[in-house]
């Protein structure tokens, strides 16, 4: 079973980013506004310190030192219920489509206000980001999402837990099909229309733990509570949405 003390861990796929991009800062203040009391006026030093940034914004604007992106924020609280943010450039080498990529991540603590929160912490980063795809896992599911990837001389190729195979996300022909799925699903439109989400006719049950987004994708979630891979209700709920979109992961017939 997942354990109590590991983190949620959150991530979006959104256009490339550029200097001076509008959408780091909205990200940050994004973030700020859907969880409860944060402040995201902190970084972390290289060698692991606090630093106070008492002009975050504009610090944020600058961008990273290697590139544009977010530079590394969080919250000034303990370790182990720290908030953290940050954002930068995925090469088009390893992207769908060979196109580079706004890779954006965030780390909430496992406790009750992070999982209240997740979901609309994942809308919030996803519309801010005109973000494609994203997701929000227990940091422990990390491991087996890794072990469905095959990777070239995989054979055969036995992912854990009988979940299925998955292309590597840069032989997906497209960046708005997500690379597999998770507790938590940010679906742009765009991402939406790829997979076939909704269908009434097939997607009751998904669509009675759905939001639509301001942007008009959608936030969905499997499971009420956070996905536990040694939970079989839970495992049986994500086979089962394997199953529902093939289109996920590369694994649609062409």
């Amino acid at each position: 079973m997942t354990a109590p003390s590991e983190s949620l861990n959150l991530i979006a796929y959104a256009p490339a980013p550029t200097r001076n991009d509008s959408r780091s800062l909205a990200i940050v203040h994004g973030l700020e506004r859907t969880f409860p009391g944060l402040r995201l006026e902190w970084t972390i030093s290289d060698a692991g310190q606090l630093v106070p940034l008492p002009r975050r914004d504009e610090w944020v604007a600058k961008g990273r030192r290697d590139g544009p992106g977010i530079p590394l924020v969080c919250d000034g609280g303990n370790a182990s219920s720290r908030v953290t943010l940050s954002g930068w450039e995925r090469p088009a080498g390893s992207s769908p489509g060979s196109l580079g990529l706004f890779e954006v991540h965030a780390e909430m603590p496992w406790n009750a206000t992070g999982i209240a929160a997740a979901a609309a912490v994942l809308e919030a980063i996803g519309d801010c980001a005109s973000a494609f795809w994203g997701h929000v896992n227990p940091e422990g599911i990390a491991v087996a999402v890794a072990e469905q990837f095959r990777h070239p001389g995989d054979d055969p190729h036995l992912p854990p837990k009988g979940l299925p195979s998955l292309k590597l996300p840069w032989e997906l022909p497209a960046p708005e099909l997500p690379h597999y799925l998770a507790w938590l699903n940010y679906w742009s439109a765009a991402a939406a229309r790829a997979i076939g989400f909704p269908d009434p006719a097939r997607d009751g049950d998904l669509l009675t733990r759905a939001r639509r987004t301001a942007s008009g994708g959608w936030v969905v979630r499997l499971t009420d509570a956070p996905l536990d891979l040694d939970d079989p209700a839970h495992l049986d709920t994500l086979k089962r949405a394997y199953e529902r979109f093939p289109e996920i992961g590369g694994r649609a017939a062409p």
